[in-house]
This record gives structure tokens, sequence and C-alpha cells, in this order.
């Protein structure tokens, strides 16, 4: 977790020193916002609330919901989540940073890396989906 807000808070120091060098105050704002933007998407803000991986194996046990292993600052997990819109609170997420458990599923399926997103569902698990596989998915 602490690597997640690490790399937010970067991206607001780099905003400031961006923004210090802008040529008008508008650009050093419009500049700064860019990247305070890019904090919040890099961030766990931008991301459904994560459970730990145990909770959400009951929780999908129990629902049929998919699993979505991800971490902050992937930018195919930030793709998947952008993609999903409103639907991705229908799936139980599990930030891998924050829980051993969740790392070591992932390792589990991908054959021993921690390649994010992947998604588990009763039965089968994916590696990277197209987000419009998982939109469909989480219709049902």
């Amino acid at each position: 977790m602490l690597r997640s807000w690490w790399m937010a808070g970067l991206m607001l120091v780099v905003g400031v020193f961006v923004a210090v060098g802008a040529e008008t105050r508008v650009l050093a704002v419009v500049e700064f916002l860019v990247f305070a933007a890019l904090a919040v998407l890099f961030s766990p803000l931008a991301f459904p609330r994560s459970l730990p991986a145990a909770e959400a194996r009951e929780r999908s046990a129990r629902d049929g919901r998919p699993i979505v292993y991800w971490r902050p600052g992937c930018r195919y997990c930030l793709r998947l989540r952008l993609r999903l819109g409103r639907r991705a609170g229908r799936a139980h997420w599990v930030n891998i940073w924050r829980d051993p458990d969740g790392a070591a599923a992932v390792r589990a399926v991908t054959g021993g890396d921690e390649t994010v997103p992947t998604v588990v569902l009763p039965g089968e698990a994916v590696v990277n989906p197209e987000p419009a596989w998982l939109r469909d998915r989480l219709r049902s």
C-alpha cells in the first residue's frame, strides 16, 4: 500500500516542479492539474475497495462474481478499471501489493509471475483480459 501512495505522491511532486517551471500561471495550473489527475489514477482511489484474497474468494464462491487481482500503478489494471466503468463494482478487487495471499494466488495462476490484472472466475482464470470479455461476465 505504501508503494502505491508513494507513486501518487511522486506524481504530485513532479507536478509541482513542472508547474513551477511553467511560463504562465494558467499553464502552471493546467500542468499541475494533469499531474494531480495522474496521481489519483495511479493511486488506489481509482479502484473499488480492495478485499483480502480470502474474503474475495468466499464472496465469489457465494455470488459467482469474478475476482480481479490488481496493483496500483499498473497501466493495464487502470485500463481495465476505466473501461469497466460502473460495472467495476460488481467484481471483487484484490490489491496484490497489500495482500501476500492475493499475490500468491496470481503466481499460482500465471506460473510464478505476478502479472496483473488477473481475473479469476469459478473454473477459469484469465491474465490481462480484454475489458469487453470481463464486461460480458459482469452483466449476468
